[in-house]
């Protein structure tokens, strides 16, 4: 069975969303490159959020989608690291890596899909009141 890379990156950027994934966008790389049809750029608090959203997301992709991870690049720095799944790659990115390499504005001209809303997630909180330790 072959699942459509939208429905990949739609799962993949829900998984990052649910793993408290901030600034989460999906562009159709199609037009623009040869080697992947969607990207999902994602932005991690620190080095081991990376690494955990990396892990995860590599698990979620096998364990639910049936997708074999292809590759994962950039993980011992855990900065700027790259889930590859060919026809979807995803990109998590420390806050300060993303401004620097900008890949949103690098392929500005890639269309955006919409991803479907996560319940609890990163973006649906006010991040300016975040929650008290053990609330």
């Amino acid at each position: 069975m072959t699942i459509e890379p939208e429905a990949v990156a739609e799962a993949l950027a829900a998984a990052a969303l649910s793993l408290n994934a901030t600034d989460v966008v999906i562009l159709d790389m199609r037009e623009l490159v040869d080697y992947t049809d969607l990207f999902v750029l994602c932005t991690a608090r620190n080095r081991r959020h990376v690494q955990a959203m990396a892990d995860e997301i590599r698990q979620i992709g096998k364990r639910e989608l049936d997708l074999p991870c292809a590759g994962i690049e950039g993980l011992p720095a855990a900065r700027w690291v790259l889930v590859d799944f060919e026809s979807v790659v995803v990109h998590i990115f420390d806050a300060p890596l993303r401004a620097f390499y900008n890949l949103d504005g690098l392929w500005a001209d890639a269309p955006r899909l919409e991803i479907p809303q996560v319940e609890g997630s990163a973006e649906d909180k006010d991040e300016r009141f975040p929650e008290p330790f053990g609330a």
